[in-house]
């Protein structure tokens, strides 16, 4: 049996001190609650904000840089200062960190995906702890995750988590922003994302991090479809990471439940990098949404961008709305050239492209309306091999 794994996310704002720098004892105090569970047979991953920070620290900027080079040129000299924290502070447990540097495209691509699972997989077989970070020497804004929140989520997936941890500077989601209304009461339970739960989240933390409520509930949701259980706490609270999976009360506990979609189904709906975009009909939103069917030519109504056949593609409806995620079953460039067509019409005209769906279900993840989708595009209820 597969020992039981959790993911640690912790913010810029958790791991910096009020003038902006490395706290190194809530590294080491991290460590130690990292150090019982791994005795308890727990493996750990980290998902560590805090490179920008300590390369501005390093460098003895006097705040956080805003270009690009200037950024990426403290991310690069912060990057291994981190790494060097986490690895001083494990040490003292007689711990080996590993460091892991993702971007989109590292995710996005599916081999790319598969290939970092691995990597992640041998390091916890080695019994080392993964210290993850989104590669900001290199990343830009059209490969960036923006925030971690998102990027744990995906990492939860990946290593098959048990439970994530986000160790936050704030208590975890209340029913009101705490920061305008001090009657603002803690949620220390959700089990479901309904619009409401949402209207609560704010925008971002502060100016040392990117991240706010609204990626945590971002990442809550993929978490949630994934079946994976997650914690938003006070990261400074006493013995909070062992009190977490303990299941102790100690912050907003986003109920897993039961995994509605497959692990591969689960990377096409949030991991895949779309390569271009299928606009459908309503008659097509149906057939996907309510019957379960694949995707036929005579549904599409426009074609956006260009991708091969295999690529992911993203299914928006005339108004923008994204219904659906799938891997191209054609080009666009052949897609373009029968939309519109029924089956009939294919044949006479384009015989070698007749038969041919435009995304099989089987190859499809439906993202209008949250839940599972097993049902309606061939795959079976809980996790599988990715």
């Amino acid at each position: 049996m597969a020992k039981p794994t959790v993911v640690v996310k912790i913010g810029s704002n958790t791991l910096t001190d009020r003038d902006g720098r490395i706290d190194r004892g809530f590294i080491a105090e991290v460590m130690r609650q990292v150090a019982v569970l791994r005795a308890r047979g727990i493996q750990v991953v980290i998902v560590s904000s805090g490179a920008i920070a300590a390369g501005t620290e390093a460098l003895g900027m006097p705040g956080r840089p805003s270009t690009m080079p200037e950024l990426q040129a403290a991310a690069a000299v912060g990057q291994a200062r981190l790494v060097e924290r986490y690895a001083e502070a494990a040490g003292e447990h007689g711990i080996a960190v590993g460091q892991v540097l993702l971007t989109r495209h590292d995710v996005g691509v599916r081999s790319a995906y598969l290939n970092a699972c691995r990597t992640l997989e041998a390091l916890l077989r080695m019994g080392v702890v993964p210290v993850v970070n989104e590669n900001d020497t290199t990343a830009v804004d059209e490969i960036r995750f923006g925030d971690n929140d998102y990027l744990a989520a995906l990492v939860a997936m990946m290593v098959r988590a048990s439970l994530a941890v986000f160790l936050t500077d704030i208590a975890g989601l209340y029913d009101r922003d705490p920061r305008r209304d001090p009657d603002a009461q803690l949620v220390h339970k959700v089990e479901e994302l309904t619009p409401e739960v949402l209207e609560t989240a704010g925008g971002p933390g502060s100016a040392v991090g990117s991240g706010g409520m609204a990626s945590k509930l971002e990442a809550a949701k993929a978490l949630m479809d994934a079946g994976i259980p997650l914690v938003i706490c006070d990261g400074h609270r006493q013995d909070v990471l062992v009190d977490a999976v303990d299941g102790k009360s100690v912050g907003t506990l986003f109920a897993g439940g039961k995994a509605g979609r497959r692990a591969r189904k689960l990377w096409l709906a949030y991991a895949g990098r779309p390569a271009g975009g299928i606009v459908v009909d309503a008659g097509a939103c149906d057939a996907l949404c309510l019957r379960g069917r694949s995707l036929l030519p005579a549904g599409v109504v426009e074609v956006r961008g260009t991708f091969a056949a295999g690529d992911p593609v993203v299914i928006v409806d005339r108004q923008g709305e994204e219904v659906a995620r799938g891997l191209a079953g054609m080009s666009s460039d052949a897609l373009k050239q029968v939309k519109g067509m029924r089956t009939e019409s294919i044949r006479e005209k384009r015989p070698e492209l007749a038969g041919r769906e435009v995304v099989h279900r089987d190859h499809l993840v439906i993202l209008r309306g949250a839940g599972d989708d097993s049902h309606l595009s061939g795959g079976r209820k809980g996790r599988s091999d990715v």
